[in-house]
């Protein structure tokens, strides 16, 4: 295989060390705002509020977000979205240190600070091809990597670092993650240029944003990579949403259990995003795809028909992996056959998709507990993610993709590679 014995260049380096410490933060603050926020009211629907806002800027702006990112400077973006939520996360610090912590605020914070996640992370997704000159095999190399850091560090380290720093008092964990926003800001300057992608024919913002969702729309491989992350987390909400309740009532564990099967499944997700590539040269990465899609649907089904915790656990990270897996496959076809000129609008199309089918998966699998029993969203779930495998298997198939590499770039050789 040609592009194995490529290293993947210096920058990416500095790139990864600035999405890992980045994603420190974000961990230490998913985990401290909730926190905050229950220091000042015990009202669910206000706490529901906070959690809400961090998911809004997506589904308002997550495709003019991408025709913005396009027009601009890719590495520029990235590092001013750092430092503008660096200087916003002093704000609430500064109201907790002199005791004026409010609800508002901190509903106001949670947003501003997923509008900055979503321009860079929109631009991260679009600068990378560029920076591994649209290798295939080095963009799912770097998706393996990327994706695993941050898994571990918003995931397991984050975390319990923002629950242990809040002791020291409510301003401390906010003023981490903002020296986290700062660090990977300065390494983000530091990363190489690359030439910016301006259109010939300048048009409007609405224009550019509808011509980046049409593209994904017409093009059925891209359609399927959207459909797969959008019916999925329709899936894996309805089961988070009743997955607590599910662990207590079925299971028999209480909160120290429950923390451990969310760990086994973050530890899956880990695994699979280390042998995804290995798994996309096996298969080839269309039925790599396909065959994660089984996986995860299997593995729910098979945690609605246990009631012991170990198999529980077992049947979480199963799931995790194929997860993980198709997290660093999907997004690294993406990157390599799309036009870097649509990379950003295209890229947040299919995060506005996932994001957009999130509350409805949270609402059915609410709605099936109560008409029904707990194990139901879970049958739901599983037979849903099987159903999107199978509509979607020719959508993705290997010969699809293939073609898909080859338009893309006739005469890379990783292009042959990534299928084989």
């Amino acid at each position: 295989m040609t592009s194995t014995v490529r290293k993947s260049p210096t920058g990416f380096g500095r790139l990864w060390t600035a999405q890992t410490v980045s994603s420190l933060g974000d961990g230490v603050s998913h985990a401290a705002l909730p926190l905050l926020a229950l220091t000042l009211t015990r009202d669910p629907m206000a706490l529901a509020v906070v959690t809400a806002a961090g998911t809004l800027p997506w589904l308002l702006f997550g495709v003019l977000g991408g025709a913005l990112v396009d027009r601009w400077d890719r590495r520029r973006t990235m590092w001013v979205a750092d430092a503008a939520r660096a200087a916003l996360l002093a704000i609430p610090a500064a109201a907790a240190a002199f005791d004026v912590l409010s609800i508002p605020l901190l509903t106001a914070v949670a947003f501003l600070l997923s509008l900055g996640g979503l321009f860079f992370d929109t631009a991260a997704t679009a600068y990378l091809p560029d920076l591994l000159g649209r290798d295939p095999a080095l963009l799912e190399r770097a998706n393996s990597r990327l994706r695993g850091a941050q898994t571990a560090m918003s995931g397991f380290a984050g975390p319990p670092a923002g629950s242990a720093l809040l002791a020291f008092g409510r301003a401390v964990p906010l003023l981490a993650d903002a020296v986290s926003f700062v660090v990977s800001a300065l390494l983000v300057r530091t990363l190489p240029a690359m030439p910016r992608h301006v259109p010939e024919i300048r048009e409007s913002l609405l224009r550019q944003a509808r011509a980046g969702a049409s593209y994904v729309f017409r093009d059925r491989l891209l359609l399927g990579l959207a459909l797969r992350p959008a019916v999925g987390n329709v899936a894996f909400l309805a089961v988070e949403t009743v997955l607590a309740l599910f662990a207590h009532d079925r299971l028999g564990i209480g909160t120290y259990g429950f923390g451990l099967l969310l760990t086994a499944e973050a530890t899956g997700g880990l695994l699979g995003a280390g042998i995804a590539s290995a798994l996309g040269r096996r298969l080839g990465t269309g039925t790599a795809l396909t065959t994660t899609a089984a996986v995860e649907g299997l593995a729910i089904l098979g945690l609605a028909t246990t009631s012991n915790p170990y198999l529980a656990g077992l049947a979480l990270a199963v799931c995790g992996a194929g997860m993980g897996a198709t997290m660093v496959l999907g997004p690294s076809l993406r990157q390599a056959i799309v036009p870097a000129d649509l990379m950003g609008r295209v890229a947040s199309t299919s995060r506005m998709l996932a994001m957009c089918a999130a509350p409805a998966g949270a609402f059915l699998g609410g709605w099936l507990a109560t008409a029904y029993d707990i194990r139901t969203p879970l049958y739901a779930a599983g037979g849903l993610l099987l159903t999107m495998t199978a509509v979607t298997a020719s959508m993705t198939g290997n010969r699809r993709v293939e073609a898909a590499l080859r338009a893309a770039a006739p005469d890379h050789p990783a292009a042959k590679d990534l299928v084989q």
